[in-house]
């Protein structure tokens, strides 16, 4: 087959037409006016992108009420730093409370986690401190404390309460249980040697009602004094003693007098111990007392009958012995023996065996527990009741010897076992005073009374016999007597004079008397010259004692 070459005229094609070339659009410069709104698109674009990027999270925070919260003013700080503000409020969808919502700055989105917390900050007084004074000219604001969670999240729930302490606080929290709250209240203080060292954080009703929750932080480093076995006591008011070494008060301070507090020691003999973990439960004491007593590990209960009074003696009353507590009361009762018809009233009491050490001697055994009350009942072991306070009446149970009571035995088959007892010395002063009540009311007083009256009528008529005899003796007596007397004065007047005149003779210059003495005095004194020559002459001559006196030479 034969290729037949092109042909532009049979194919329709002119052969004389140029072939058509495409020019380019010229094209018109861009005015320099569009160069500004460019340039502030691009600005717009980077700042909303940077704005996008640097927001931090938005949250919802749950209130109770939006009582100083108001949206685009109210800021959240942490550390005083503002770190978020409120963009809306609204109410809940259930009534019970309103929402927050708040937007948040980006160096905070790590901190938002399960636990933490935010609340209102206020004015407020607790404990004696005074916190968010500054609120009253800036308005409330939220506060944030960063929680440990490792859940981020963005709803949460603010506290009722401002916390007291915040978590970045150095020390560490710990937990009381008491049966009452008393006086105390947030932000009340803990002393520690009477030196506060930390506040009450919170505290709260048991779910069973019958005891109160507290939680305690200790600053750091009075946290390291908080041992396993410390005493915690409620330091309120003032704790004024009497004893045998006088009065004695103690308080922790004038705010602990006024309102109250917490105080903790640690007992002599657990000193230093390990530090106690966080949140580790204590007892919180009515008193330091109670706290410091020795705890009892063991208890047994005994029944004491008494058949008098117990007017002033109330449950928790101590049961001692000569003055050692060795337990307290437990319950009072009454109840009728349907036998003999007869109302006893049995108070139980519990005794701490511990507090009575026994000491053996040598290797031998330890004496069953029944045996030993039964030696000491043989011997008299009673119990009485005693007065404690005059004043105020107050009953104490005492456990003692008395050698002269009457033989008994422990009823061990009652539950629990009783113990025998004596009346108590009101008793016996009462039952002394009956005594004597009815020994007057045997006396015949009537008789007594009738040879009384007749006794005195005779002593009268005596007495008026007396007062007769004594005029007769007056009448007769008397005027002998006067004689007597003025004769007695005339004799002392004569040995007066006759004194007087020997006296004058004796002293007269002339008389023999005062001529003898002169003569006397003259003998004397010659006396005492011969002495005196006698004396010089053995001063000179002291052989002539045994020589005797030498002729002088002539």
């Amino acid at each position: 087959m034969t290729e037949t070459p092109s042909d532009p005229v049979a194919q329709g094609v002119p052969a004389q037409i140029p072939e058509a070339l495409a020019v380019p659009k010229a094209r018109r410069p861009l005015p320099v006016v569009w160069l500004i709104p460019l340039v502030a698109a691009l600005v717009g674009g980077w700042l909303a992108a940077k704005t996008i990027l640097e927001r931090g999270a938005t949250i919802t925070i749950a209130f109770a009420s939006a009582e100083g919260i108001e949206p685009g003013k109210t800021r959240i700080k942490y550390k005083h730093v503002d770190v978020g503000q409120v963009t809306t409020v609204a109410l809940a969808r259930d009534g019970t409370g309103v929402l927050v919502t708040a937007e948040m700055v980006k160096e905070v989105d790590p901190y938002l986690v399960e636990d933490t917390r935010f609340w209102v900050v206020r004015p407020r007084i607790a404990g004696g401190q005074v916190s968010g004074l500054g609120t009253l000219l800036s308005g409330s604001y939220i506060g944030m404390e960063p929680g440990h969670s490792g859940e981020h999240a963005h709803e949460f729930t603010a506290l009722k309460v401002a916390p007291i302490v915040t978590g970045d606080l150095p020390g560490r929290q710990f937990v009381l249980r008491t049966p009452n709250l008393g006086s105390l209240d947030i932000g009340f203080p803990v002393y520690f040697r009477r030196i506060q060292v930390g506040q009450i954080l919170a505290y709260e009703l048991d779910e069973d009602g019958t005891s109160v929750t507290l939680k305690v932080f200790i600053h750091a480093p009075y946290d390291r004094h908080v041992g396993p076995n410390t005493r915690f006591w409620q330091a309120s008011g003032i704790d004024l003693s009497v004893g045998a070494s006088g009065v004695s008060l103690q308080t922790e301070g004038l705010f602990a007098v006024a309102l109250g507090g917490i105080a903790f020691e640690t007992p002599a003999g657990h000193a230093g111990e390990a530090q106690a973990v966080p949140n580790t439960e204590y007892l919180l004491f009515e008193d330091r007392a109670a706290a410091m007593r020795q705890p009892d590990t063991r208890g047994v209960r005994y029944a004491m009958v008494f058949n008098e009074s117990v007017r002033g003696l109330a449950v928790g009353a101590p049961v001692d012995f000569r003055g050692i507590p060795l337990g307290e009361v437990l319950s009072i009762e009454v109840e009728l023996d349907a036998k003999t018809n007869e109302i006893r009233i049995p108070v139980e009491v519990v005794l701490f065996p511990d507090r009575l050490r026994a000491r053996n001697r040598g290797d031998a055994a330890p004496q069953d527990p029944k045996a030993v009350v039964d030696a000491l009942v043989a011997q008299g072991f009673r119990a009485q009741l005693r007065p404690g306070n005059l004043l105020t009446g107050q009953l104490f149970v005492t456990l003692d010897v008395f050698p002269n009571a009457r033989k008994v035995a422990v009823d061990w088959s009652a539950d629990p076992p009783v113990l025998p007892t004596v009346p108590g010395n009101l008793a016996q002063i009462e039952a002394t005073l009956m005594s004597v009540a009815k020994k007057l009311d045997a006396l015949p007083v009537e008789q007594i009374a009738a040879e009384l009256r007749q006794s005195l009528a005779s002593l009268d008529r005596l007495l008026a016999s007396a007062d007769k005899a004594v005029r007769r003796v007056d009448d007769k007596v008397a005027p002998e007597v006067a004689a007597t007397l003025q004769e007695t004065r005339e004799t002392l007047a004569a040995a007066k004079r006759a004194m007087k005149a020997a006296t004058d003779s004796t002293l007269a210059a002339d008389s023999a008397l005062q001529a003898e003495a002169r003569e006397a005095l003259r003998e004397l004194t010659r006396a005492a010259q011969s002495l005196r020559s006698l004396t010089d002459y053995l001063e000179r001559h002291p052989e002539s004692l045994i020589r005797g006196k030498q002729e002088q030479p002539q």
